[in-house]
């Protein structure tokens, strides 16, 4: 009778657990963010949010507050727990207490995660990736000649990690979230540049002379250390915490485009390039 009794007290424990609800999300806004950007971006870099004709998918990285539960979980862990997506799952899971509990022990593995990630070093590339030359041949003019930047093609520019590690996606998400933290930048790992993204600014080009207009897409270089576990929940009667088993650590570095930003650079020469 006890055994049978244990039995359907462990499987009701894991249809709690893992029941799908609504995510509950606060979104962090930062109201200074705009001057913050504003200050960091050296003369060459200009915003084209206004002026970019693709538009581009906001991405604000919504802060997962931990429920009591999940928060009382965490703080037992012997390692650091940060993955968003693991702190949704505590928040979801629930454990009712029951007058038959007293005595109940039980360990229930809840997989391989990528727990936390520790930023070591963010720095910025603001020529990253070249996405568009505008060019005019003024060797045969008598007066200078005015050009300014206009989007040729549509453009795609993706960052990445920049070694293949398990769980990519979740170590993505919180190494964007630390990076956009750290530099309060608008980061994300894909971004666009429409064709006919215009800016107004008018660069001249001497008579007797080749001119060349670059835009670079700049980018943040993210380097630090992921840590990965097994995650046990331990029940004991009334009870509740997470042990983490087999820890190890991994040092991981991503590129990730600064969305809507561009950098220029204007050259004029009497050969071609």
């Amino acid at each position: 009778m006890r055994k049978k009794l244990s039995l359907f007290v462990l499987t009701g424990l894991m249809f709690l657990l893992f029941q799908p609800h609504n995510i509950d999300a606060q979104a962090v806004k930062n109201e200074g963010k705009k001057a913050a950007i504003a200050a960091s971006l050296p003369p060459s870099v200009s915003n084209i949010a206004k002026e970019n004709t693709y538009p581009n998918a906001m991405q604000d990285m919504p802060y997962l507050q931990p429920g009591e539960l999940a928060q009382q979980l965490i703080n037992s862990s012997n390692v650091k727990i940060d993955n968003p997506k693991l702190i949704h799952i505590l928040n979801e899971s629930a454990i009712s207490s029951s007058p038959f509990s007293f005595g109940y022990r039980a360990t229930i593995y809840l997989g391989h995660w990528a727990l936390s990630y520790e930023s070591s070093e963010t720095t910025s590339n603001w020529e990253y990736q070249r996405v568009n030359t505008n060019y005019f041949d003024n060797r045969g003019g008598n007066s200078p000649v005015k050009i300014n930047y206009v989007q040729e093609a549509q453009k795609t520019v993706r960052g990445g990690l920049t070694a293949k590690i398990p769980a990519t996606e979740d170590v993505q998400k919180m190494m964007l979230a630390k990076a956009a933290e750290k530099s309060k930048l608008p980061l994300s790992f894909e971004t666009h540049i429409g064709a006919g993204t215009k800016k107004d600014q008018i660069y001249n080009i001497p008579p007797n002379r080749l001119g060349y207009l670059y835009a670079h897409a700049p980018a943040v270089n993210e380097k630090g250390k992921v840590t990965y576990g097994e995650v046990y929940l331990k029940l004991r009667g009334k009870k509740r915490s997470i042990m983490v088993k087999n820890v190890t650590s991994q040092g991981i570095g991503a590129w990730i485009p600064i969305q809507d930003h561009l950098s220029f650079s204007f050259m004029a020469s009497g050969q071609p390039k």
